[in-house]
Parts: C-alpha cells; structure tokens; sequence
C-alpha cells in the first residue's frame, strides 16, 4: 500500500468568513459586506502584491 498524504481541508480564512457570515446573518454584527468577505480576498491581495514585488525586485536587479 502506497503511503500517501492527505492535504487541504479549510482554511482559517474560511473558518473567519463562516464565522462573519453567520453573525452577520443572525445580526449580531452589522459590518459592511466587504468585511464579511475579507477573509477570502485579503490573502489574494497580498499575494498578488508579494509576487508583484518579487518580480519589480528581480527585473531591477538584472537589468542593470
């Protein structure tokens, strides 16, 4: 038998967008939705914005 590894599952992202989620619809917090959301697209946003800088490092650093 082959030993193999199980990865995935959810995320502390979701496990905060569940949460928000649920107390937004059982109103006990009135945020806005973009808040509600937040825990999905801020890690995107960073990453987008890590990689950005990474290849703004790298292009700087070989063109001269």
């Amino acid at each position: 038998m082959e030993n193999q590894k199980q990865s995935g599952g959810i995320g502390i992202g979701m496990i905060l967008f569940i949460i928000f989620l649920v107390l937004k619809l059982t109103g006990n917090i009135d945020w806005n939705w973009w808040w509600i959301f937040s825990p999905l697209w801020v890690p995107i946003i960073l990453t987008t914005i890590l990689i950005s800088l990474i290849i703004i490092f790298y292009y700087n650093k070989f063109k001269n």
